[in-house]
C-alpha cells in the first residue's frame, strides 16, 4: 500500500488540485484554514490521483481507454458508444488489493472518529482539472449519498471512477481542450450531514444574475440537497447584504422568498440509498431557515470568499438531529465573476402579447422564438436549433441541446438549479420554476422570453419588439451636480448597481406596495372586520405565516423591498418617498375599496401628506413608518432619507412630522433627514417656511407644471400646453432653488424632463441645483449634458 492513495481532508489544501481534484482540495483547504474561524466542514478523506492510476494500471486499462477515445476522435465510434464502452471497462475492473485496503482502513477510522459502527457517508467525484476559475465541471461526475459499509463504499468509488467518462464529461473535456488521459479522478468520502431530516441548499457570495457583489444569495429546501441542484424543487430564496454582517445588532436580510418545496430527498433502505417523497403542507408553507441561520450561513460565505479571494459557489446542509449547519462544498463562481464591468447591456421589451407564464429570471436578456416542448431526455433528438426549449427540468444530459436553444423555460427549479446554472454559463435567457410552462405552452407556438424586467421572468405570446442597447459606464464624466437614479421596482434594482450614480433620488414606496404587498394596509389593520369575503380569502393566502399579526406582513415586505433598492446605492443617499397613491389607486389594492372615498378628481384630492394624519389612514401610515424604522434601524440602511409628497402647507408639514415622531421617526435623530416634494406652488411661495421644517426639497416637475399652468397632465386635448420649459414653470424652479439654498436646504429634481430635454438639464445646472434624478437608461446622457454645461460655465469640481 502506498500512503499517497488515501489522504484525510486536513492533510490537503487547494494547491493539491492535481492530487485530489478541485472539490476535495477545497474541502481540505476549508478544513485546514477555516474551521478555526467557525466554519463547520464535515470530516472525511479522499482517494488520490495515484489511487485512480493504480486502479487503471492494475487492470491494464490505460491503452484500451486511450484506443476507445481515439476511435471517437476519428469518427469510428459515436460519443454514446464510446462513453458506454469506457464506463463498462471500469465497472468490470477489480480493485487493486492495496488500494481497496487503503479505502477500507480510512473508512474504519472515520467510523471510529464518528463513534459509529457503520457511519453513513457521501461519496463524491472530484476530477483533477475541476473547478478552475475558467472551467466548471458541476454535475458531470456522480455523487452517491447515504453509503454505509466497506463493500458499498468500494462499489460507489468504482462508479465514481466510471463517471469520469459520462457522455457529458467527455463532451465537455473535448470542447475545452482537456486531454482525457491526463485527467484523473479523486473520490471524496465525507461524513453525511443528516439533512434528510433537516434542510440543505446552495449559496453564492454574489448575485448570480447581475453580478452585484454586496449580497449573499441562499437557496434552501427540505431534505438532501440534490433536489435543489437538479432543479426538482422550487426552493426558498434569501438575500443578505454583506457590508452589514459585521454588526451583530443588525439583521441585514433584504429578501426572503418562500418556495413551493413540493418534494424532498430522504434516506432509503436497500440498493437505492435515497428516495424522493412529497413534503407536507406545513413544510411547504414554512421557511427552511430561521433569520439566525440565514445570517450564520451568510457570514460563512463572506469568510470563505475572503479566504479564496474571489466570489464563491457553496453547498450547505443543516443536520436535522443536532440543528447544526455545515458547508459541504465550495468552488469559485465562474460566470458573473468573469464578466466585464465596463459595458452594461440592457433590453427593452415593447408591444408584448398576453403573459403566458412567469418564473425566476435567469440572465437579463430577451428573445423571441418558437416553442420546442420536450418532456423527456429520450426525446431530445426532436429539438430544433434556435427554438425555445420548454421542459419540466434539466440535468447534464440536456446540455447538448441547451447549447442550441434560444432560451430555456422550465416548470421546476430555482436560481441554483441545473437549468439556471447552464443557462448562465451559455449566456441564454431562462425562466425557471414557472410551475406550468409544459401545460400552457404548445409545440411551435411563437413566444417572447423576457428576463429584462427584474428578477421575475415572463413568457409572452407572440413576437415582441426587443430593443438592446449598450451603456459604456467608463464614459461617465465627473460632475459637481449629483446625478441620481429614480427607482421603483425592487426586483430590477440590482440590474443597475454598476452605474456610477450618486444615489437614488426617488424610490417610490407605492410601487413596492403595489408589486410586493398588493394589500391595502388598512385591510390588514382591520382584517377581522373586512366585508369583502373574496378579498379576505386572498389576503389570508398572501399572508400565510402571519396569522398572529397580518400587519407584520406589510412592514416586513415593505422594508425588504425598499432594502433591495437601498442596497444598490449604499452608502450613497436613498430618498424614499412615502406612499403617494391617489384614492382610486389605493382602492385597487386588495381590500382597498372599503377604505377609500370616491373622488371626482383624485389628482387634487385625498393624497400625500393629508392622508398621513387622517383618521382614515393614520394606522396605515404607522405601518409605513414601522417599515422605515425596520429598514434603517434593524436592517441597517441609515442612508435612507424620508420624503413627504404633496404637502400643501407648513401647518400640514407640522402635523405630518408630529405623526412621524409618534411612530419613532424624528427628524435629526439617528441621522434621519426628511425631505419634502416641491410640486405645489405653495411649496415655492413659502419655500423658506418649508425649509425650516425639512432638510431638503425634491422638485416633482410633472405636478409642479400641472398646478402652475392649470393643465391636467393626463389630458390629451391639452398635451401641447403641458410644458416643463414654460417660463412660469422655470421661474418656479429657479425660485425654489434660490430660496432653499438661502435657507441652507438641499434641492434636487426627480422628473422626466432632464432625460428627454438636454436643454432642461442645462437650465437646472445654471440654477445651481444640487442633484438631478433620472431613469437608469437616461443616466449617461444626462450626466454628459450636465458635465458639458458645467465645463462651459468654467470648469468642474470633482464629485
Amino acid at each position: 500500500m502506498t500512503v499517497s492513495q488515501v489522504v484525510w481532508f486536513e492533510e490537503v489544501a487547494r494547491r493539491d488540485v492535481g492530487r485530489v481534484g478541485g472539490k476535495n482540495a477545497s474541502l481540505g483547504e476549508m478544513t485546514q484554514a477555516l474551521t478555526g474561524k467557525g466554519v463547520r466542514v464535515p470530516g472525511g478523506f479522499a482517494t488520490t490521483a495515484d489511487a485512480y492510476w493504480a486502479f487503471l494500471d492494475a487492470n491494464g486499462l490505460r491503452e484500451p481507454l486511450a484506443a476507445a477515445l481515439a476511435d471517437l476522435e476519428s469518427g469510428k465510434a459515436s460519443l454514446a458508444q464510446t462513453g458506454e464502452a469506457l464506463r463498462r471497462m471500469i465497472l468490470r475492473a477489480d480493485w487493486p488489493p492495496a488500494t481497496a485496503e487503503a479505502v477500507r482502513g480510512a473508512y474504519r477510522e472515520l467510523c471510529r472518529r464518528a463513534d459509529r459502527e457503520l457511519v453513513d457517508v457521501a461519496v463524491r467525484s472530484s476530477a483533477t482539472a475541476e473547478d478552475l476559475p475558467d472551467a466548471s465541471f458541476a454535475g458531470q461526475q456522480e455523487t452517491f449519498l447515504n453509503v454505509r459499509g466497506e463493500k458499498a463504499l468500494l462499489a460507489a468509488c468504482r462508479r465514481c471512477f466510471a463517471s469520469l467518462f459520462t457522455d457529458r464529461a467527455i463532451a465537455y473535456r473535448r470542447a475545452r481542450g482537456f486531454d482525457h488521459m491526463k485527467v484523473a479522478l479523486s473520490v471524496g468520502v465525507q461524513r453525511m450531514v443528516r439533512s434528510d431530516i433537516g434542510g440543505s441548499g446552495v449559496m453564492f457570495s454574489i448575485d448570480t444574475e447581475t453580478g452585484f457583489d454586496k449580497v449573499v444569495l441562499i437557496n434552501a429546501a427540505w431534505g438532501l440537497g440534490e433536489t435543489v441542484v437538479q432543479g426538482q424543487v422550487d426552493p426558498d430564496e434569501y438575500a443578505v447584504f454583506k457590508p452589514f454582517l459585521a454588526d451583530a445588532r443588525l439583521t441585514p436580510i433584504i429578501e426572503k422568498r418562500r418556495g413551493g418545496k413540493a418534494r424532498k430527498m430522504i434516506y432509503a433502505e436497500g440498493e437505492a440509498t435515497t428516495r424522493t417523497t412529497p413534503t407536507s403542507r406545513a413544510e411547504q408553507e414554512a421557511l427552511v431557515l430561521s433569520d439566525g441561520e440565514i445570517l450564520q450561513l451568510a457570514r460563512w460565505a463572506c469568510v470563505i470568499e475572503d479566504h479564496y479571494g474571489c466570489p464563491m459557489d457553496m453547498e450547505w446542509a443543516k443536520d436535522g438531529s443536532s440543528g447544526e449547519l455545515f458547508i459541504v462544498q465550495a468552488r469559485p463562481e465562474t460566470v458573473q465573476s468573469r464578466r466585464g464591468a465596463g459595458m452594461l447591456r440592457t433590453y427593452d421589451v415593447k408591444a408584448k402579447g398576453a403573459r403566458l407564464a412567469a418564473g425566476l429570471a435567469i440572465g437579463e436578456a430577451a428573445v423571441s422564438g418558437e416553442v420546442c416542448l420536450i418532456e423527456s431526455a429520450k426525446d431530445i433528438e426532436r429539438f430544433v436549433d434556435g427554438a425555445v426549449l420548454v421542459t419540466g427540468s434539466t440535468d447534464p444530459d440536456w446540455v447538448p441541446i441547451m447549447k442550441r436553444a434560444a432560451a430555456i423555460v422550465t416548470d421546476h427549479g430555482g436560481r441554483t438549479s441545473h437549468a439556471a446554472i447552464v443557462s448562465r454559463e451559455l449566456g441564454l435567457p431562462a425562466v425557471v420554476g414557472t410551475g406550468e410552462a409544459t401545460r400552457v405552452l404548445h409545440e411551435g407556438q411563437v413566444v417572447t422570453v423576457s428576463c429584462a424586467e427584474g428578477d421575475e421572468g415572463f413568457v409572452y405570446e407572440g413576437r415582441a419588439q426587443i430593443e438592446a442597447r449598450e451603456l459604456d459606464l467608463a464614459a461617465a464624466p465627473s460632475t459637481r451636480t449629483k446625478v441620481m437614479l429614480n427607482m421603483a421596482n425592487p426586483a430590477a434594482a440590482a440590474r443597475w448597481w454598476r452605474i456610477p450614480a450618486d444615489g437614488v433620488g426617488l424610490a417610490r414606496m407605492e410601487f413596492v406596495i403595489g408589486s410586493h404587498i398588493k394589500v391595502h394596509p388598512m385591510a390588514l389593520v382591520r382584517y377581522a372586520t373586512l366585508k369583502d369575503e373574496a378579498a379576505r380569502a386572498e389576503i389570508a393566502e398572501l399572508t400565510k405565516g402571519y396569522e398572529a399579526d397580518r400587519t407584520a406582513f406589510f412592514v416586513e415586505r415593505l422594508a425588504a423591498g425598499l432594502a433591495q433598492i437601498a442596497a444598490t446605492a449604499h452608502p450613497n443617499p436613498v430618498i424614499v418617498r412615502m406612499s403617494d397613491f391617489k384614492t382610486n389607486e389605493y382602492a385597487g389594492l386588495l381590500g382597498g375599496a372599503e377604505f377609500e372615498p370616491q373622488e371626482e378628481n383624485p389628482m387634487l384630492g385625498f393624497r400625500g401628506a393629508s392622508r398621513y394624519y387622517s383618521e382614515r389612514y393614520r394606522e396605515g401610515f404607522a405601518l409605513e413608518c414601522a417599515a422605515i424604522r425596520r429598514l434603517r434601524e434593524e436592517i441597517g440602511f441609515s442612508n435612507v432619507v424620508v420624503m413627504i409628497p404633496f404637502c400643501r402647507s407648513p401647518a400640514e408639514a407640522d402635523r405630518v412630522l408630529a405623526e412621524m415622531a409618534k411612530n419613532g421617526l424624528r427628524r435629526g435623530e439617528a441621522g434621519l433627514q426628511v425631505y419634502v416634494m416641491c410640486e405645489i406652488p405653495s411649496n415655492v411661495i413659502l419655500a423658506r417656511a418649508f425649509a425650516a421644517r425639512f432638510d431638503g426639497f425634491s422638485i416633482g416637475s410633472n405636478d409642479l407644471t400641472q398646478l402652475t399652468l392649470g393643465v391636467d397632465r393626463d389630458s390629451g386635448d391639452l398635451a401641447e400646453l403641458f410644458d416643463e420649459e414654460d417660463g412660469a414653470v422655470k421661474w418656479m424652479i429657479a425660485r425654489v432653488i434660490a430660496e432653499a439654498h438661502a435657507a441652507g436646504a438641499k434641492v434636487g429634481l426627480c422628473g422626466q424632463a432632464p432625460s428627454d430635454r438636454p436643454r432642461f438639464a442645462e437650465f437646472l445646472v445654471d440654477c445651481g441645483i444640487d442633484s438631478i434624478s433620472v431613469s437608469p437608461d437616461s443616466f449617461l446622457a444626462v450626466k454628459a449634458s450636465v458635465a458639458a454645461r458645467e465645463a462651459a460655465e468654467g470648469g468642474t469640481a470633482a464629485r
